[in-house]
């Protein structure tokens, strides 16, 4: 059967109470930090879609010229039934994908993950009229703490996870992520990641601080996001936008600085939070990968790195990886 069925493995209130969670421990905390998974309310994802089309932000387009480079290959590699999406979005490049398993002759099936139930919805909706016939089967979840993905049927399997996001998470964080998802994948199945590269820190600080200052608003916007899902009374204004190159830990850090010593009101969690004058709250983490480290992590979780590509300037790299079965992989 086709179409579109949604399977919701998160309660109602889950955002709300992961918010709040995160919310009270970030702020509490030396120093203080919330994950960038909070930046994507419906003007925070509007932002970061006009910051994939900013000229300092090369990640977008390079991802999406090897995927057009070699999608192809890629169906022909996996021979996939089923192209599962983690963190789907408007599933925009998978496009490029579902595109060339549908002339490889194998696509059937479709299973978009994501925490937003609405931009689940949308893609699906879409999707089912650019492809008739095929099923879309979409999962309710956070990818970070469960997969959930349907076990009936629709191998071999092709799990994508674009964009870099991987990056957003601390090692320790990944490796759990890529062990979780190993323990999901069966024999025949492969893994698509999407990792940024190592390059010139100049041009990686541009990427997160462009001369528009459309990515300051996007970071700024993770407090208006708190002020009204919280009842809190941040002022945007009274923060600067902060990105870094960390040399040794090769990853971008996000922050927002505190301009004044101030005093934040967040009424929903009873709490008072004090900043002093360039105290700086941590919003994102981005690693930037080598070949040699996506390759070490990925066997650390019992995947088997089988193909790389990276664009014509070698500044993003996508992986293709299958599960290891025994001591001979």
């Amino acid at each position: 059967m086709t179409g579109y069925r949604l399977t919701r493995l998160l309660p109602a209130d889950h955002l709300h109470r992961a918010l709040r969670a995160d919310a009270r421990a970030g702020l509490t905390g030396q120093p203080k930090r919330l994950p960038p998974k909070w930046f994507y309310d419906a003007r925070g994802s509007e932002l970061f879609e006009e910051i994939t089309r900013l000229p300092e932000y090369y990640p977008t387009r390079a991802e999406r010229e090897i995927l057009t480079v070699r999608a192809g290959e890629i169906a022909a590699a996996t021979g996939a039934r089923t192209l599962v999406e983690l963190g789907s979005g408007s599933s925009e490049k998978t496009r490029l994908l579902l595109d060339a398993l549908r002339g490889h002759g194998t696509l059937e099936r479709y299973v978009p993950v994501d925490v937003s139930e609405s931009a689940l919805e949308s893609a699906a909706t879409s999707l089912i009229e650019e492809y008739p016939g095929l099923d879309v089967s979409a999962v309710l979840s956070d990818f970070t703490t469960g997969l959930g993905l349907p076990e009936e049927g629709g191998g071999p399997r092709l799990v994508v996870f674009l964009g870099g996001t991987l990056g957003n998470l601390v090692p320790a964080e990944r490796a759990a992520f890529l062990s979780g998802l190993r323990a999901q994948l069966l024999p025949g199945d492969a893994l698509l990641l999407g990792t940024d590269l190592v390059k010139d820190p100049a041009v990686l600080v541009a990427a997160y601080d462009d001369a528009a200052g459309v990515t300051a608003a996007f970071n700024r916007n993770l407090l208006s996001v708190l002020n009204r899902e919280l009842d809190a009374d941040f002022d945007p204004a009274q923060f600067a936008h902060v990105a870094l190159w960390d040399p040794e830990q090769e990853w971008i850090e996000m922050r927002l600085r505190s301009l004044r010593a101030q005093s934040v009101k967040i009424t929903e969690l009873g709490l008072a939070v004090h900043f002093e004058e360039g105290e700086e709250l941590y919003t994102e983490v981005s690693a930037k990968f080598r070949r040699e480290r996506v390759e070490r992590e990925l066997f650390a979780a019992g995947l088997k790195l089988s193909d790389w590509w990276t664009d014509a300037e070698g500044r993003f790299g996508l992986s293709l990886s299958r599960p290891m079965t025994d001591a001979s992989d």
